[in-house]
């Protein structure tokens, strides 16, 4: 399994790599990202030996020594993203687009899915516009980029893209040096605001961070192969199920 994260070790990247590590089921990750996992991320003893970490400063080029270390894998999560705040559309759009796109390419001519179908899960966010009509800028660009993926799943029958659109999330409690190091202050109060209130008033809105992890796991494994598109309130309905 591949595991896509950026520079940062993002939220959702971390918690979906404990996920990973924590599952009998997979035995072995590849971590994709421009720098090593962070040494304040509480890990379990055995990652190490359960990991290995590529470290890749462009992902618009994929040469083949980095190509042939993703592609002898059964699935890939893309979790690589940041927040679209200071940034203009065409910027986005190279993050969250050009970067998915350049590694399917990659993936598909280095030969990816010749022995079994390769699943291809893409993190995107629950407010996605597939139509292009959304007024907030990282809307349509993610949804740009899930019609993308699914195109050329499409026309490439030895991948399956799935996508999953997660609600709001905040860090495990579980691991309080991930909301030290990953949120700023202002996001931290954020946090102890919104997560009551959805959970009050808008369950659906809420991807409690141990779910999400787990169930882009889970997707990954091939649970639910048909499903290309995953609304968050499918998330938690399927993950009760297991």
């Amino acid at each position: 399994m591949v595991i896509v994260l950026n520079s940062r070790c993002t939220l959702a990247g971390l918690a979906i790599y404990r996920a990973a590590l924590s599952d009998v089921n997979v035995s072995h990750i590849t971590v994709l990202t421009r720098r090593p996992i962070p040494a304040w991320a509480t890990l379990p003893s055995d990652a190490s030996s359960k990991t290995t970490v590529v470290l890749h400063t462009d992902f618009k080029e994929y040469p083949p020594e980095v190509a042939q270390r993703i592609v002898n894998n059964d699935a890939c999560i893309w979790a690589l993203g940041k927040s679209a705040l200071g940034m203009n559309e065409a910027e986005y759009d190279e993050l969250t687009n050009g970067f998915v796109m350049a590694c399917l390419g990659s993936l598909k001519k280095h030969g990816a899915g010749n022995q079994q179908q390769f699943r291809f899960v893409f993190i995107s966010g629950e407010q996605a516009d597939p139509t292009g009509r959304a007024r907030q800028m990282w809307a349509r660009v993610k949804g740009r980029t899930e019609v993308d993926i699914l195109n050329f799943c499409k026309a490439a029958p030895q991948f399956k893209a799935h996508i999953y659109r997660p609600g709001y999330f905040f860090p495990s409690p579980k691991y309080p040096e991930d909301r030290k190091n990953q949120r700023p202050m202002s996001a931290r109060i954020l946090d102890y605001i919104m997560t009551p209130a959805l959970s009050l008033f808008a369950p659906e809105l809420l991807s409690p961070i141990e779910d999400l992890s787990r169930f882009a796991v889970e997707v990954a494994k091939g649970c639910w192969p048909e499903q290309e598109l995953f609304r968050n309130r499918d998330m938690r309905e399927l993950i009760r199920q297991i």
